[in-house]
Formats: C-alpha cells, sequence, structure tokens
C-alpha cells in the first residue's frame, strides 16, 4: 500500500456551511464547513483498488516529552470530538495522531469498500509510517475501542499501552441479535432524522439530561441528514454495523500483549441491535456495570476505573475524572515507570 501525504493541508473549516442557516447546517461527505479543532491534513491510500484520502490531525506539543498518543474515534463520531483531550495530552508533551477512518469524518466516504477492521488498523499503520511515529499509545472510544484493539493485537510492538475508553464489543451481540443484511442497516440510515439524532443521544448517551456542550456531537450528524451526500454517508454507515456487527473482538482479549487500562461509564447501555434482541435477553446487553469488570478479567494487566453514573461519552459527560484516569495511567506506563 502506498501513502503520500499531500502537500496542502485542508484548512481548519470556518466556511459556513452548504446550505442551511447557521442553526440548521447541513454538510457534503467530506464535511466541508465543519470546524475542527486542529489543522486537518490528508494521506493519500491507494487500497481495494481505489484511491481514498483519510483525514488526520497530528498535533505536536510545545514541550516533547518524546511519546505519543493515538486517539480512535467512535461509530457516530469523528476526530473533532477529541479536542479537549488533544489539548490536555498536549500540555503534558505527548504528540498526538487523530485521523478520521475511512468512511468518518472529513475522510473519503467510497461506493463500494469491504470494511475490516484489519483493514482500518493497516491504514493507521500507514498513517504512523508516513509521519515517522514508530511508537503510540493506543486509545480508542466506542467503535475506535474495537478498533485499538485489533490495532493492539496487529502490531503489538507499535503499541505502548492500550486505553478503552467505554469501548463496544465488550460482548458479541451476533449470539443473541438476529443478523441483517447491510441493506437493512442501510434503510434504518436513511430513515433517521435530525429530531431522532438528538432523542437518540440524549437518551442513550446522557441519560436524557442534554446540554449546551454536547451540541457538536450532534451538529456532526445532523448536518450530514440535511446534505446533499447523504445516501453515499448512510451506506458506508452501513457497511460499518456490518463490520461492527459480525467481527467481534472481544473473544480475543486474552491475546492482548500490551498494557491495558479500561475507563467505563457505569450508566452506558450500548449495545448494537439491541432493540431487535428477543425481549427476555434485551435488559442483559449492554451492561457496562457488568462488563467492565468482565473484560478486565479477560485482558492480561488491565486496570478497571468505573465512573459512576456516567454513561457512553466520558470525554464530553465527565471530562476531569475521565482525564485523571487516562493521565495518570500513561504517566504509569512511561519509561519512567
Amino acid at each position: 500500500m502506498r501513502a503520500l501525504i499531500l502537500l496542502a493541508t485542508l484548512a481548519v473549516a470556518l466556511a459556513m456551511p452548504l446550505s442551511g442557516s447557521a442553526d440548521e447546517p447541513a454538510f457534503d461527505a467530506r464535511l466541508e464547513g465543519y470546524q475542527y479543532p486542529y489543522t486537518v491534513h490528508t494521506l493519500k491510500l491507494n487500497s481495494q483498488r481505489q484511491d481514498l484520502e483519510m483525514a488526520f490531525m497530528d498535533v505536536k506539543p510545545a514541550q516533547p516529552n518524546g511519546r505519543a498518543v493515538l486517539l480512535l474515534h467512535g461509530k457516530n463520531f469523528s476526530g473533532a470530538y477529541w479536542g479537549d483531550t488533544i489539548a490536555a495530552l498536549s500540555d503534558e508533551g505527548y504528540r498526538v495522531v487523530v485521523p478520521d477512518q475511512i468512511g468518518f469524518g472529513k475522510s473519503s466516504k467510497p461506493a463500494h469498500f469491504q470494511y475490516s477492521f484489519q483493514t482500518l488498523a493497516d491504514h493507521t499503520r500507514v498513517l504512523l509510517d508516513t509521519l515517522g511515529v514508530r511508537k503510540v499509545n493506543v486509545v480508542g472510544h466506542s467503535m475506535g475501542g474495537m478498533l485499538a484493539t485489533r490495532f493492539a493485537l496487529m502490531f503489538p510492538e507499535r503499541s505502548e499501552s492500550l486505553s478503552l475508553v467505554n469501548p463496544i464489543g465488550l460482548e458479541d451481540w451476533k449470539r443473541v441479535v438476529p443478523w441483517q443484511p447491510v441493506e437493512a442497516w442501510y434503510q434504518a440510515e436513511l430513515k433517521k432524522t435530525p429530531q431522532q439524532v438528538k432523542r437518540y443521544m440524549t437518551a442513550s448517551y446522557f441519560d436524557g439530561q442534554w446540554k449546551s456542550a454536547y451540541q457538536p456531537l450532534l451538529t456532526l450528524q445532523q448536518g450530514w441528514i440535511r446534505g446533499p451526500d447523504y445516501s453515499r454517508v448512510a451506506w458506508n454507515s452501513a457497511l460499518a454495523y456490518d463490520m461492527i456487527f459480525n467481527q467481534p473482538v472481544v473473544h480475543e482479549f486474552q491475546d492482548i500483549k500490551v498494557p491495558t487500562l479500561l475507563i467505563i461509564g457505569t450508566r452506558d447501555r450500548t449495545a448494537l441491535g439491541k432493540n431487535r434482541a428477543p425481549q427476555a435477553a434485551r435488559e442483559q446487553l449492554g451492561r457496562y456495570d457488568q462488563l467492565g469488570q468482565r473484560a478486565a478479567e479477560l485482558i492480561p494487566n488491565a486496570r478497571l476505573v468505573e465512573l459512576p453514573g456516567v454513561g457512553h461519552v466520558p470525554q464530553y459527560e465527565a471530562f476531569k475524572p475521565y482525564m485523571r484516569a487516562l493521565g495518570g495511567y500513561l504517566d504509569s506506563v512511561g519509561p519512567q515507570a
């Protein structure tokens, strides 16, 4: 696979959205007009016989400590939502690399692509190679936790540590939830409305308590629905759901060879396809108050930090305790430990 960083970078998005008012923005597939907290660059990839572009942020600290952190976003997110985490880590001297995976954020949304966590992990490895970053502390949230786990399994020599922030995939849903084809995932995505997205995030992520600080998470998803390329975005979303459902990592937790931190908001109840599971099984799916402890028992050399009363997105809902746990752990696994 060949890779080349474009000489030009994508400017930090300050322009008005393609259409709609400031309160109701609409975005194209590459999120033109959606502001990221740091300058966005692009990496050219040739993957599955097509040319693609992978967007990423590479934030270098004013006073480097010689270490790097790789932040991997979740399914309904992009690299932009790591902004506060990037700032905190950069202040501590870490170089912070934050990719948008293919199909997400400002990266390409291919018309046809066979998604796998192995493929996305290898794209990420190519990015690190191109940047000259040899070793990273891998941090993944939600779906990014599944990808971070796969990266650490594939490239343990590149992974100084692994931190999983309310990762999905702590259980194998396909043992309980009926399978459905990609087309069904796609049709469900097409039916989403901006109002439904807010109701889902409010109920599922934040226990019915919406705050203005959460708005950036909503703006991205709603803007795509209003935008001109939503069918393409929805198709890539459906392909990603199929990957998540059919490629569990939980059965390989015992094979992880790097020190691992689990940051678990115990109020979280996220489970893919829970609404399609038999009624008797639904209440047992997504029980993060149990899943975090179970994962910590399966993963060798794992440390569990539970955040009581916190849901799926600790870096937004409870930044200080989340950052205290993450920063303290990175310090503890550093060369000085």
